[in-house]
């Protein structure tokens, strides 16, 4: 199973296609980026990859650099909603994670990314991310995490079913009735406003692959800002409070536990 990470300037930083990076530690860096260079620029759901020579730098493009057109919005179309199977999230949740015995609070914004955040608070619900480890830490970049695997190649998989869920990237622009989905911008300045959601400092986001719609259980935090990832990967929310924990966090420490906090109005995914 490929990892998820990001590629920047030659380096893989996809989400099914982390392996190739060295997911699980931040030791080797330089070797992971030369080891992957020719490989195309992917979102990540497993985790991200940068060099210190790398740092700073512009991405590269992603795959898919076609301009994004929103879905149309349903709710005012008198259609479906799409990809109506997926948990959504109906406003707004606060939730608390517990990481070695240190709180953080964070909000999930489900007005802007109503199904990146609906598939969030649900595996908090289920679970699923207890004991769960962090297999990725690039200091003045990102924390991963979210990976069953432990190691950034793995995925939520419904009981009974041996294919993770997967969901579609979702980015909402400044100005648009609804999220944007499947797409990749090339760059976010390609469209009159930025999306609503941005990577600054403790920023919460999905990782993924190359395929935009890869992204399952793997999510990051941002140490710093990192704008150059705008329009690329879908942020979800943000720390709120105990970004010091999430600074501190080191390769395998662990999710003790996560729980939903705040008031929540989220509508679950079919019975299958």
């Amino acid at each position: 199973m490929p990892v998820r990470h990001l590629i920047l300037m030659g380096c893989l930083l996809t989400a099914l296609t982390l392996t190739a990076c060295n997911s699980t530690t931040t030791a080797n860096n330089s070797t992971a980026a030369n080891s992957s260079s020719g490989a195309s620029l992917a979102p990540a759901a497993a985790s991200y990859e940068t060099s210190t020579e790398q740092k700073g730098a512009k991405p590269a493009a992603p795959a898919n650099s076609a301009v994004a057109k929103p879905v149309e919005n349903a709710d005012t179309k008198g259609g479906a909603k799409p990809y109506a199977d997926l948990p959504r999230l109906q406003g707004k949740a606060t939730v608390v994670m517990v990481i070695g015995g240190k709180p953080v609070t964070m909000e999930l914004d489900g007005d802007r990314a109503p199904i990146t955040a609906g598939n969030f608070e649900d595996l908090i619900k289920k679970g699923f991310y207890n004991g769960l480890n962090f297999h990725r830490v690039e200091k003045g970049f990102v924390v991963q995490g979210g990976d069953p695997n432990g190691n950034g190649t793995g995925g939520y998989k419904p009981k009974g079913k041996n294919t993770e869920r997967r969901i579609p990237l979702e980015i909402k622009i400044k100005g648009s009735p609804a999220p944007t989905y499947s797409q990749v911008f090339e760059d976010s300045k390609i469209i009159d406003q930025p999306p609503e959601l941005t990577h600054k400092r403790g920023a919460l986001a999905m990782a993924r692959s190359q395929d935009p719609d890869s992204a399952s259980s793997q999510f990051y935090v941002t140490l710093a800002d990192a704008g150059f990832l705008d329009g690329k990967y879908a942020v979800f929310g943000k720390v709120t409070k105990g970004m010091e924990v999430i600074d501190g966090i080191k390769v395998g420490d662990k999710i003790t536990s996560i729980k939903i906090t705040g008031k929540t109005s989220s509508a679950p995914a079919p019975k299958k």
